[in-house]
């Protein structure tokens, strides 16, 4: 399995449903991964997704 680098977009599930976000940061088992903005907090929207839970959609 490929590991995803910073700014690559990756399909991921949470919470029942399919998402996709860019990478922003690699750990060694998880990458952080921005998928949105919260227009109520004025914030992205970040979670944290295991190298195993994740496909690559686009690489840079």
């Amino acid at each position: 399995m490929a590991t995803a680098k910073i700014g690559d977009v990756i399909s991921f599930k949470r919470e029942g449903k399919n998402l996709e976000g860019e990478v922003s940061a690699i750990r060694e088992n998880s990458v952080m991964v921005q998928y949105g903005f919260s227009k109520e907090k004025g914030e992205p929207l970040i979670t944290i997704v295991n190298h195993k839970n994740y496909k690559i959609i686009t690489s840079k």
